[in-house]
């Protein structure tokens, strides 16, 4: 383990911050290698959360000391926290950080849905912001995901046991996947970890806990980065991931920033500029860092019940139109485009008059994970704590281990990856909301942003705000609808107002160059070298016709004569493109002239097109002017490009058309109908084939979809039928350690008994013996299942085989003294072998050893004989 210099605290002072430590099944363990790696003397306070029984008398306390030197003591009501102490949670409580100081209040959820260490992580970020740090050790389920994503959104420090490491890595696994996750390691080796990211942090060293209750978290002191190094990593990020930073708060940035370097252990911004080009995946991890997004299902409850009550059956009664939009702008991993979507499902239900009314959702963030992940419409069991019941059943569908989205609500949002500073906007909504997106934004970019939000909405549609954010000062775009919920309603503009959407209120909104101005060909000079060529100038200024000279762009790159008359520059950020500058009149027959051109085929290449008495102005026939389109092919410079030249007419003149090909304006407007009624029969003939191959698609989805649910089926009943499998199997293993126990002590009872026993089947094939039965005749292990007349015995029994037939077949006793080739003697007994149900299978022979009796037979018999001969003589 790495040493780290850690500052001496003296006992009984305020620590520099607090670390919130999670964990549930298995993790008893994982908590005392953590503790044990940790040193006494740290200056941090310690709170343990974990699942325990509600009914039994907690001893984790008593446990926990065993492996640290701090003192370990259980949690009580408003017992102050201090340094170097570790706190246990109390069972059949939830634990939150207040002041200062612990909170303890009885859980209002039923056990098993209890999420404890949420509720402690949540009042940890909320409490210590950026100094609040959150740690997840083994454990079953998934507590602590949201928690951790909320001190991640406070800017604290995250730290999670390595899954693989964990008894159980299911909440482990749940943080990782919840994104936000600083550091993952052993429960060992993270005690070193936290501590060197600590040391580590560039902002000198950690505020006392009380100096950072007392102060803005925003605002507390820090040394601000040097800028050349704060831009190149926004420029590195830039050119790396597209999007511009530069206009996101200096604070924000930097804090998100530090922490990454802490994790490096970098001391300064200049080296972590330096650290990044060499470290491409680090570029990716600072680009999640600082598009950390915190949402959850139905967050602020007051805001979604005046939603569903006020504003939507409003918006609705002033539409015109049954089909609303609705934009969620920074929509993080989904969760408040759902929760939009299941308000307006609900509305639905209590108002059946709306059922005609739609609404279409458009997701955007500019994170593509998280727009996976929304896509994908699965959530963590936790938001049962967000979610009511009667919304989990009718709009999800619940897994093992999370809540699937169904598919009807899924079905109304779309979800893009989308830029808000450099990609266009969605327009025509009724419904735009953007909560805590502007907070991170300086205030330069905000005020670029509302009027671009003001285009967006249709009229009378509703801006939904974050609880930190306001209109700021367009009052004229905007009416408060409830002001404390952040509900703006728009306004038109008026029509003398400088704000109707100013061109900087369109993206791109970055304050990089993006843009490269358009390439003016300079290959005419603007002033003479000679009188000659000073004459040609002004001949052609002022007696030649008008012209310009266009790129295959359609952008202007030469202008001779005054063509003020037909052209006009347009309104905005300058624009030479021809199309926006051409009078209304002229626009349409030119755009049709020059398609023609450009469709000319090679061998009429460069042929003049000759447009006769066109109006400068729609339906005014006072001005009428000649114009010809060619494409130029000489000079090598100009080739590609196109000339258009100007000639005015007389209203009152009648001129023959010029020699050469008269190409009218009819025969453009002919062909060029020709070629899109062409288009359409492609696009209908197209279209049917999509239609029909929809159609299939569609009667193969239903087939799957059938098929699907028949699986599901299946795989209910399989797992029914696995259920009562494990329950019989349970039931059948204790049955089998009953008869091992039985068994067990059949074998103990027979060994101790001074009889051999010999156990047949119906077939006299060897079932079971007696130790002292392997004495007599030769028996061993391998012999069970051999028939009786294969084995070999000392017994001078040639009959026995035969006896034992006879038994089995008369159900008679048989019982003989048998002597042995060692001259010992044995009472044997055959006896029907009979089952508890009275069904004969088999039969038993006992032997019992008679030597010494057959002996003193023998020796009476002897001393018998003796005395008779005595009594005879």
């Amino acid at each position: 383990m790495s040493t780290v210099s850690i500052p001496k605290t003296v006992a009984g002072t305020a620590p520099q911050t607090i670390v919130g430590i999670g964990a549930s099944a298995g993790g008893l363990q994982a908590l005392e290698q953590f503790l044990s790696h940790t040193p006494a003397n740290n200056g941090l306070a310690w709170i343990v959360v974990q699942h325990l029984d509600p009914t039994q008398k907690a001893m984790l306390a008593e446990l926990l000391q065993r492996a640290t030197g701090m003192k370990v003591q259980q949690a009580t009501q408003g017992m102050p926290v201090y340094a170097n102490q570790v706190y246990v949670i109390p069972p059949n409580t939830e634990l939150r950080l207040r002041k200062g100081a612990l909170n303890l209040v009885k859980p209002k959820e039923p056990r098993g849905r209890r999420l404890p260490v949420n509720i402690l992580f949540q009042s940890l970020a909320d409490q210590l912001g950026k100094a609040a740090i959150g740690v997840i050790l083994s454990g079953m389920g998934s507590d602590g995901t949201l928690g951790a994503q909320a001190i991640k959104a406070a800017g604290g420090l995250v730290a999670v046991q390595q899954p693989g490491s964990a008894q159980f890595d299911s909440m482990p696994q749940g943080a990782i996947a919840g994104g936000g996750v600083d550091i993952i390691a052993e429960a060992t080796e993270l005690p070193a970890r936290i501590l060197s990211a600590m040391a580590q942090m560039p902002f000198n060293t950690v505020q006392p806990l009380a100096a950072q209750m007392a102060a803005p978290i925003e605002n507390a002191a820090q040394q601000p980065a040097p800028d050349s190094a704060l831009q190149q990593i926004i420029t590195r990020l830039q050119s790396h991931t597209r999007h511009d930073f530069s206009l996101y708060k200096t604070s924000t940035l930097q804090r998100r920033i530090e922490r990454r370097m802490a994790i490096h252990n970098l001391d300064s911004m200049q080296h972590y500029a330096g650290f990044l080009p060499d470290n491409p995946q680090e570029n990716d991890l600072l680009f999640k860092e600082l598009l950390i997004g915190v949402t959850q299902f139905f967050r602020d409850a007051a805001v979604w019940d005046y939603l569903a009550d006020s504003a939507l059956p409003a918006l609705l009664q002033q539409s015109s139109d049954t089909a609303l939009r609705a934009w969620c702008v920074g929509c993080s991993t989904g969760e408040e485009a759902y929760s939009l979507a299941i308000v307006f499902c609900q509305l639905l239900q209590r108002q059946p008059e709306l059922q005609h009314c739609s609404l279409k959702i458009f997701a955007s963030d500019l994170s593509p994970d998280a727009i996976t992940k929304a896509r994908r419409g699965q959530y963590p069991l936790a938001i049962s704590d967000h979610v009511c019941a009667t919304r989990l059943q009718q709009f999800f569908i619940r897994h093992d281990s999370y809540y699937q989205i169904k598919q009807h609500i899924r079905d109304m949002v779309l979800f893009a990856q989308h830029d808000v500073i450099l990609d266009p906007p969605f327009t025509r909504q009724d419904i735009i909301i953007c909560r805590n997106l502007l907070i991170y934004f300086d205030t330069k970019l905000q005020r670029k942003l509302m009027p671009l939000l003001h285009y967006s909405l249709r009229r009378n549609g509703i801006l939904l705000l974050g609880s930190s954010e306001t209109i700021g000062r367009y009052h004229d775009l905007f009416v408060p609808l409830q002001a404390k919920l952040r509900f703006y309603q728009r306004l038109a503009p008026p029509l003398n107002s400088s704000r109707n959407l100013p061109v900087h209120s369109f993206p791109p909104l970055s304050n990089l160059a993006k843009e490269h101005p358009v390439a003016i060909n300079k290959t005419l000079s603007s002033q003479a070298d000679n009188l000659q060529s000073a004459a040609d100038q002004v001949l052609l200024q002022v007696y030649a016709p008008a012209a310009v000279v266009l790129n295959n762009s359609g952008d202007i790159v030469y202008i001779s004569g005054r063509t003020g008359k037909y052209l006009e520059p347009a309104a905005g950020k300058a624009n030479w493109n021809f199309h926006a500058m051409v009078r209304e009149g002229l626009r349409s027959p030119l755009a049709l002239a020059l398609h023609q051109v450009a469709l000319q085929p090679a061998e009429t290449k460069g042929t003049p097109l000759q447009l006769h008495r066109l109006p400068l102005s729609a339906g005014d026939s006072a001005m009428l002017v000649d114009v010809t389109v060619q494409a130029l092919q000489e000079p090598a410079s100009l080739q590609g490009m196109t000339m258009i030249v100007f000639r005015d007419v007389a209203a009152t003149d009648v001129k023959d058309a010029p020699s050469g090909i008269d190409f009218s304006l009819a025969a453009v407007q002919q062909q060029y109908l020709d070629e899109i009624q062409a288009l359409r029969e492609e696009t209908r003939t197209s279209k049917e084939e999509l239609q029909s191959g929809n159609e299939e698609l569609q009667s193969t989805n239903e087939e799957l979809q059938s098929t699907n649910e028949e699986l599901t089926t299946s795989k209910e009943e399989m797992q029914s039928m696995n259920e009562e499998l494990q329950t019989i199997n349970a039931e059948l293993q204790t049955k089998l350690d009953d008869l091992a126990l039985a068994q067990s002590d059949l074998q103990n009872t027979l060994n101790s008994v001074e009889i051999a026993i010999l156990f047949l089947d119906q077939q006299l094939n060897v079932r079971r013996y007696t130790d002292r039965a392997a004495n007599i005749i030769n028996l061993r292990e391998s012999d069970l299942g051999r028939p009786l007349s294969d084995l070999t015995s000392s017994l001078q029994y040639p009959s026995l085989h035969d006896d034992a037939l006879d038994t089995l077949r008369t159900l008679k006793f048989c019982e003989k003294q048998i002597s042995t080739t060692d001259e010992r003697w044995f009472s044997v007994r055959i006896m029907p072998y009979r089952r508890l149900d009275n069904v004969i299978d088999g039969v038993v022979i006992t032997l019992v050893d008679i030597s010494a009796t057959k002996m003193l037979e023998a020796a009476l018999r002897e001393q018998s004989v003796s005395q008779n001969t005595l009594l005879g003589e």
